[in-house]
């Protein structure tokens, strides 16, 4: 029996109650939930729903709760129904009833906690989108890791998810990266306003390499070389430190595009048939305050150019254009501003607001022997992708990344996440993976099968919380997905492994020396391949490897 399963007992024997009383059934909530205490000795699950409803009906909340409690004690699965406090009901579970989630579990195998709950949305997930001006940064690894485990999570849940990079190729970022590359094949100083490091002089002796006339040229000709050679060069960088890192895109759009193809164009006459835009001091402004804004934008200067917020104006008429129901937008700690912004050019656009969901993710700091990590060899200025990963592993610091709410600053301490030890969260799952594979394969040479025929003989309290915890997994996918959380998902198997660890050290599984295999050895083979899967389920979300060998 699932928690949706003791959900839905716990809706149909409320409603029976209410009726056999002369109580109005409407009273009862859509949706019923269970929770696991804190304390085991209180159940294996309790409601509040007596609580819930008391009042509204006219009843007592205690004396509604022993009603429910006398009429679940009767229904099949339910081993005990008992009244706590001012009307909580806590309930234990039948052995083989609470044993059918192992059977759930191995039946669904990777499908395991998948739902239809974003069923028919069409989601544009946009993240990363770093300037290609340079490496990826320590903040944009951080929407990497997070952006590329909310796609995975979204999708479980029944989403269209669509990964998408916004390539920032237009703007004065590109003309000072420009002139740092022609400062560095001339042998110069990087300009005031430009970008230093070792990977621009590496750029800009391939750029020579690739157009060894480059230098000969002058004017426009000679910075279009450097400018086009350039951002392609740092952008396939990019893209295969991206990729190395498990984080692909299934889109890649130019900002330059939104500009030359006429799209921002669009968007301002769709704008101005809104009545949205007025033209003011030479400038032409976006209404933006009358859509929840702090202040009206410009869109286009008094000297003609576009400001930014009309490509951000074009981009997002672009996706609404490619069929998109929801539009995610992953942005770095400086960019609160751009939640209402980006809100009410929504609104202007005659859309709903709530199309547009914008994320913020706040700062990372890396750690070693307990002083912070200032700077990369490479980037000169800044800790990059590149190095983290050469400093704690993919795994390690994909993990490490997610791990956190996003809105939340965290310090990522090198050594720590770098060891083999319990201390280290990534390596306690995936030992956990570990040690339930090696099981299997002493099984296996045992001759010995997991048999879900006799699930009911799995009475001792470590194997109830472990399957108990199984059956959580669903509803965690379901709540990490609604409030687009994945760092949940890392505490989940956290928990999970730690389940496994007290019931593997307190119940044996496979037989000792000369002893005959049994039933119950076989059930517990069963609720180690469900474990084994739920856990390989979970780090296949955060694109976290789930090793056989450690």
């Amino acid at each position: 029996m699932t928690p949706a399963d003791l959900a839905e007992l716990l809706k149909t024997t409320a409603a029976a109650v209410l009726a056999a009383h002369g109580l109005d059934t409407d009273a009862l909530p859509a949706t019923v939930t269970v929770e696991r205490p804190r304390n085991p000795e209180h159940g294996d699950y309790a409601t509040n729903l007596a609580l819930q409803v008391a009042k509204k009906v006219g009843a007592n909340p205690r004396e509604l709760a022993g009603w429910l409690a006398e009429a679940l004690t009767a229904a099949d699965g339910i081993a005990s129904a008992e009244v706590a406090g001012p009307g909580f009901v806590n309930l234990r579970i039948e052995a083989a009833a609470q044993g059918l989630i192992v059977r759930n579990v191995l039946d669904a195998g990777a499908a395991y906690g998948h739902s239809a709950l974003l069923d028919g949305q069409k989601i544009n997930l946009e993240f990363v989108s770093a300037n290609p001006t340079g490496p990826i940064h320590i903040g944009g690894t951080r929407w990497a890791a997070v952006g590329d485990a909310l796609g995975r999570l979204l999708s479980t849940q029944g989403g269209d998810v669509v990964r998408e990079y916004y390539f920032n190729d237009h703007g004065a970022q590109i003309d000072r990266f420009t002139n740092s590359l022609i400062a560095a094949a001339k042998g110069e100083p990087a300009p005031e306003d430009g970008y230093a490091g070792a990977y621009i002089n590496d750029i800009a002796d391939q750029i020579l390499a690739k157009a060894p006339g480059a230098l000969s040229r002058t004017g426009e000709e000679q910075r279009e070389t450097f400018r086009s050679i350039g951002v392609d060069l740092m952008f396939d960088h990019i893209k295969s430190s991206l990729h190395e890192f498990g984080t692909d895109f299934d889109v890649y759009t130019h900002e330059d595009s939104m500009h030359t193809s006429g799209r921002v164009d669009q968007a301002i006459a769709k704008l101005r048939e809104n009545g949205a835009i007025y033209e003011k001091d030479g400038a032409t402004w976006l209404r933006t305050t009358e859509f929840g804004d702090d202040k009206d934008r410009v869109v286009i200067k008094s000297d003609g150019q576009p400001a930014y917020i009309a490509g951000d104006l074009a981009y997002y008429l672009d996706k609404r254009q490619r069929g998109f129901d929801l539009c995610i937008y992953m942005l770095g700690a400086d960019h609160h501003g751009y939640i209402a912004r980006l809100k009410a050019a929504a609104a202007a656009l005659g859309d709903n607001p709530d199309t547009v969901e914008v994320l913020i993710g706040q700062m990372v700091n890396l750690v070693r022997d307990g002083q912070p990590v200032r700077m990369s060899k490479r980037a000169g200025t800044v800790i990059t992708l590149d190095d983290l990963v050469d400093a704690i592993g993919v795994d390690a610091a994909r993990y490490a990344l997610i791990r956190s709410s996003v809105d939340t600053p965290i310090d990522i301490d090198l050594e720590l996440w770098s060891s083999a030890s319990s201390e280290n969260p990534v390596y306690y799952v995936q030992y956990a993976h570990a040690r339930l594979c090696a099981l299997a394969r002493n099984a296996a040479e045992l001759g010995l099968a997991p048999d879900t025929a006799h699930l009911g003989l799995l009475t001792h309290d470590k194997e109830g919380a472990l399957i108990r915890n199984l059956g959580e997994f669903s509803r965690v996918l379901e709540a990490a997905a609604s409030l687009r959380e994945p760092h949940r998902v890392c505490r989940y198997l956290e928990d999970l492994a730690g389940d496994y660890h007290r019931f593997y050290d307190s119940c044996r599984v496979l037989p000792m020396g000369d002893e005959e295999p049994t039933d119950l050895h076989r059930a517990r083979l069963a609720l180690c391949a469900a474990t084994r899967q739920v856990i390989g389920n979970g780090l296949a979300i955060l694109g976290v490897s789930a090793p056989e060998r450690m």
